[in-house]
């Protein structure tokens, strides 16, 4: 009988917490599994989101370049974990390699799923506003998240619903493949950042929550919220 290896250490702590959860989220959206069973690489041009996922983790990976695209001069930031038990972990809960076309759900539980709802917005998500000229004086506000995965989109959808109370729409568009979009219009938008917000000390990216709250003004200016 050969000698045993030394056991994997926990880089990464897998105990639920609001922090694990928010950084799930994230590599939800913007992360991905390499083939090899140890390596999870979370990529963003967006260096604020890496220093995020730092932040919720507890830890301090180093946030290197990496090249988004040869044809563009945007350049993106990654971080790269090498840990068989996190991979495993993550696998356990339903990621899956070349997620963004086959993953389904995410098991994680109900108590953090605002945080990990709003650590998926801050990867996939978007919001924006704009004034409807059919209509005078009417000004809209949608809340979205994007995926390839149908099946996602779909368990997302059921998911806000049981907790948030609103029922969204899925739409399907295509750029270089097919992808689909969750949405929240107006009233429902603003209910639905009213649970991703609702402890104003989270984490969050910034540039995507002070542009929720102008949108907020706005609507509260006009007498809506």
């Amino acid at each position: 009988m050969g000698k045993r290896g030394p056991k994997p250490k926990y880089l990464v702590s897998t105990v639920w917490r609001f922090g694990l959860a928010y950084a799930v989220g994230l590599l939800a959206s913007d992360g991905c599994l390499s083939c090899d069973g140890r390596h999870i690489d979370l990529t963003s041009i967006d260096i604020e989101q890496l220093e995020n996922f730092n932040k919720a983790l507890g830890l301090n990976f180093e946030i290197g370049f990496k090249d988004r695209n040869s044809k563009s001069n945007n350049t993106a930031y990654r971080v790269q974990i090498s840990s068989v038990l996190f991979y495993e972990f993550l696998e356990g809960i339903g990621f899956t390699k070349k997620k963004s076309l086959t993953i389904k759900e995410i098991n994680l539980p109900d108590k953090y799923f605002a945080d990990f709802l709003r650590g998926l917005f801050d990867g996939d998500g978007c919001s924006y506003s704009y004034w409807d000229k059919r209509w005078r004086s009417s000004f809209m506000f949608y809340v979205g998240f994007c995926s390839g995965s149908t099946a996602f989109v779909s368990w997302l959808q059921e998911k806000i619903k049981k907790q948030v109370k609103v029922k969204g729409h899925i739409t399907k568009s295509k750029r270089k493949n097919f992808y689909y979009q969750l949405k929240y219009s107006k009233y429902e938008a603003v209910k639905l950042v009213g649970f991703l917000y609702k402890n104003g000390n989270v984490i969050k990216l910034n540039r995507k929550y002070l542009k929720i709250m102008k949108t907020l003004g706005t609507m509260r200016k006009l007498g809506e919220i």
